[in-house]
């Protein structure tokens, strides 16, 4: 489990936050995937949320590659 507190997850969840589009405003919307990196990622509902869950999900598992974890199980979708 990740502290998503720790400054160097933040700096790498900020990258991965512009990378993707994501505002900041937001990023907090990506903390329970980087504290459960093995778990069941949600996948888009095709509903037009925003975020979307892909959005979330393709953030949080670039900021785990940015800190040199990346995830083991296949990405959803």
């Amino acid at each position: 489990m990740l502290d998503v507190k720790d400054p160097i997850v933040q700096a790498a969840l900020r990258t991965a936050c512009e990378e993707a589009g994501l505002p900041d405003s937001l990023r907090g919307c990506v903390y329970p995937l980087l504290r459960e990196p093995e778990g069941d990622w949600p996948t888009c509902c095709g509903g037009g949320c925003l975020p979307c869950s892909s959005t979330l999900v393709d953030v949080a598992a670039r900021t785990l590659v940015l800190l040199g974890t990346p995830r083991r199980s296949p990405i959803p979708g």
